[in-house]
């Protein structure tokens, strides 16, 4: 497939028609396609501007939507809301369901390697894409794309409940016992690519460990195997 036709059929996807093509093919570029060349022509760059200003236009549209949503919410559990839709998880799972892997532009070297499916890439080019999108479109091209990939996600029963961290904290200071202890105790991949294995341990109870594809990720999936353990047990 030819890159005006994968672009086209982006747009598809993405459900807007960019006047700016530039702008599109930016969303999409990894620094590894263009370290070491001058970055003079907007096709040049890679998307690491616009993906600091993605995270902010989808912060703005999701934080409007909660407020408006959930009138008789408490601020803290508009924050917990707010926190399960923009984590890095939330959106590497939404570039996974678009397959957005497909249209990402790097080295062949880091595509050889999984780069295309690296969660960190696919979270940083989605936030790309919402400020391309706002670019070309307005805030009513961002905001109809969000609307279409988030919305369906707030109705879901644990979207305000405390993460698995918190809630682990939270039993043991009901116990009243030393809080629980995080460990990396082992790392392997390459940079770009790295998995984090971390054990988490509670004074007198058996130690869990998880992966991730980041210590955080992998903190709160060990944190939720040990509080099932304990809450069942």
């Amino acid at each position: 497939m030819d890159q005006d036709t994968k672009l086209t059929s982006l747009m598809k996807v993405l459900g807007h028609r960019f006047k700016d093509m530039d702008l599109l093919l930016e969303a999409l570029t990894h620094s590894s396609l263009v370290k070491g060349t001058r970055k003079s022509s907007q096709s040049g760059r890679d998307y690491e501007r616009l993906e600091f200003l993605g995270d902010r236009v989808l912060g703005l549209v999701i934080s409007e939507e909660l407020f408006r949503r959930y009138g008789k919410a408490e601020a803290g559990q508009l924050s917990r809301r707010y926190n399960a839709q923009v984590r890095k998880e939330t959106l590497a799972s939404i570039a996974e369901e678009l397959e957005i892997a497909a249209y990402i532009r790097m080295s062949e070297d880091l595509k050889a390697s999984g780069g295309d499916n690296n969660p960190s890439i696919l979270e940083d080019c989605i936030e790309a894409l919402i400020a391309a999108l706002y670019l070309d479109g307005g805030m009513t091209a961002a905001h109809q794309f969000i609307k279409k990939n988030w919305w369906n996600r707030f109705e879901k029963l644990d979207a305000a409940n405390k993460d698995p961290k918190s809630s682990l904290q939270e039993w043991a200071a009901k116990k009243s016992i030393a809080p629980p202890v995080y460990e990396v105790v082992s790392q392997s991949g390459p940079d770009h690519n790295r998995t984090f294995t971390v054990e988490v341990t509670i004074e007198g109870f058996t130690k869990h460990s998880a992966k991730g594809f980041s210590k955080r990720a992998a903190e709160q999936i060990a944190a939720e195997k040990l509080l099932k353990d304990l809450l069942n047990g």
